[in-house]
Parts: structure tokens; sequence; C-alpha cells
């Protein structure tokens, strides 16, 4: 694989370069990671940025049509959007159905617009593994806009947090009351909370939900990277379109506000930092798959069984074989 070639192309906004380089981060082999690292190296100083939102939600709340319907607005503007899904996996077969690109039937036909689902691999957090360094190749291929769409499993899903600009919650309506709305967590993660399904019936509802939220909010403490009236609570409707264009318009305020304040630059040095820690654990744990680990594990495992030495005398014993860590006084471990 030529990756000179490759970051050229996706410099150049080429979609079929971009999906190719999605599935290289992707891959667990050994030699795809060193090009994927490489082509990301490579693509590290292009100095583009785009706005990046991640969106979470329960199931059925209607993510993949709000973001249909966010996507066509903003491709409407002349932005390129590009739609990161994650679908959940199959904890037998590590896959999935990844259903979202054909439920986004028309910005799937947007010129505009990119959709690429992934599969979870049950990987915790609501965000595929890789999404990141997919994220990083959105942003190098030029797109103004990168949507996160996280799995949407409830509470835990704040790790999309950890790669997004701004972090949208939908909510639907009657979902809960305003001591709901209290809970931590993926609560105080959010940067706006929408009401999807604002119309019809459910639009009392939804302004009741709304109501309840917001009230909820002014419960929680003030961040230091939210100006005046933020985190806030909003209604929409993706089946009719309305209250998409105020989203937007808070979205736009929120972040030109953080840029303006020095949130922007420190929020995403912390990203960068979080996510430096995160690989260098991913690459440790990836050392206990090789072949030698492995016998040394099953080996060491069968000892602590029969109690002829501890677990912890056992992990550290583990610890020395593998060579990243050496025992000192203190019970400090440093790198070796």
């Amino acid at each position: 694989m030529d990756i000179s070639d490759l970051a050229e192309r996706i410099l150049k906004g080429e979609r079929r370069a971009l999906a190719r380089a999605i599935t290289l981060v992707e891959s667990g082999r050994r030699d795809h990671r060193a090009a994927a690292t490489a082509l990301l190296e490579r693509l590290n100083d292009s100095g583009r940025h785009s706005l990046r939102i991640g969106l979470s939600g329960t199931p059925g709340v209607g993510k993949s049509t709000f973001i249909e319907s966010f996507g066509l607005m903003l491709t409407g503007e002349r932005l390129r959007v590009a739609v990161l899904a994650v679908d959940p996996s199959s904890a037998r077969t590590g896959g999935s159905i990844l259903g979202d690109k054909t439920r986004m039937e028309r910005l799937s036909r947007e010129p505009l617009a990119f959709i690429r689902p992934s599969p979870s691999q049950s990987h915790l957090g609501g965000i595929a593994r890789r999404s990141r360094e997919a994220v990083a190749l959105c942003e190098a291929a030029g797109f103004d806009v990168v949507l996160i769409e996280t799995v949407g499993v409830g509470q835990s899903e704040t790790v999309v947090a950890e790669i997004a600009d701004l972090f949208l919650l939908l909510i639907a309506p009657a979902g809960g009351d305003e001591l709901q709305g209290v809970k931590r967590g993926i609560m105080e993660m959010a940067d706006l909370i929408l009401v999807n399904k604002a119309d019809g019936d459910l639009k009392a509802a939804a302004a009741r939900t709304r109501s309840d939220y917001a009230g909820a909010l002014r419960l929680l403490r003030k961040r230091p990277q939210d100006p005046e009236g933020f985190p806030a609570a909003i209604m929409v409707s993706a089946l009719e379109n309305s209250g998409l264009e105020k989203a937007w318009t808070r979205m736009q305020e929120l972040a030109e506000w953080r840029r303006e304040h020095g949130h922007w630059e420190a929020r995403r040095a912390a990203q960068a930092r979080y996510w430096f820690a995160q690989d260098v654990r991913n690459a440790l744990l990836a050392r206990l798959e090789e072949p030698r680990a492995r016998e040394h594990m099953m080996m060491l495992s069968e000892q602590v069984a029969r109690g002829e030495i501890s677990p912890g005398a056992g992990a550290q014993t583990m610890l020395e074989v593998l060579g990243d860590v050496r025992p000192c006084e203190g019970g400090a471990a440093p790198i070796a």
C-alpha cells in the first residue's frame, strides 16, 4: 500500500480513498496497524479542523432520522458532512447489521455527505475502538462537520465526549421527569439536550419534557467551558424539520464562544492526552495476545489456581515477562 499516495488522495477529498483509509485503521492486523499509524502521522499536520459533534440517545429516540434531517440541512448550506455511525455488534460473531446507512437513504445520496457505519465490536463507551482515528481522517479529508452517532445504550456513553467538540443528547418526549434528568454521567457531559419527536400528538409532551430537563440542568454545577445559558434543552422534530436551525445556531454560538475563550484548544489538548494514555494501555494489552505471552499467562494462571502463588505475585511475574514494567520500591512501576 502506497501511504503517500493514499494520504494525498484523502487530502484531495476523495471518498473512496477515505473509505479505504477507515477500513485500514479499523483493521487489527499488525501490518495494517503500522500502516495506519504512518498514514495518520502523515496527515497529522494537515491544518484542517472540523466541528466534531457527538450524538447519543437511547435506541428508538430517532438518532438516525435526526442526523439525516440535520445533515441535509447542513449540506443545503454547502457544508461537507461526514457521519460516523456505530452499530452494536453480535456478542457471538462480532458482526453487525450496520443498518444506519440504510436508514439515511436521502443523506447517503447527497454528494456533500459521507456516511460510514462501523461495528462497535463489543467496545464499551458507545463508540468503536478506532472512531477517533476515523474522525481524524474525515477532518483531513476536509469535511466541515463530523457527526459521531453512538450505539445508544444509556448512561455509559461518555467516551464520545473525548473525541467531540460538542456533545448532543437526544431525549424522547415523556422520557422521564425532572429527577430522572438530574442523573449524573451522560447528563453532565451533554452540551445540548434535544427533545426529539416534538410533533403531532407528542408536541405537548415534548414541551413538558423540555421544561423538565431545563429545570434539571439548572441544578447541575456550571462548567467553566460553558457560557451563560448552556447547557440548554431544545425541542426539535426531525420529521417536520422544526427546531433544527435553532439547534445549529446554538451549536455555533457555543463553539465560537469556546474558541474565543481558549476552551477549544484546551479541550482538544486534553483529548489528545486521554487518547495517548488509551493507546499505551491498548498496546500493552495487545502484548498479552502474543504467543509467548499467552503461554506464560496460562502457566501462571494454573499456578494461581493451584494456590502455589498469589494473584498479585503472578501478575507481577507476568509484567516482568513482558519486559514493559520493572518492579521498584514503594509500589511504583515505571515503564522500562
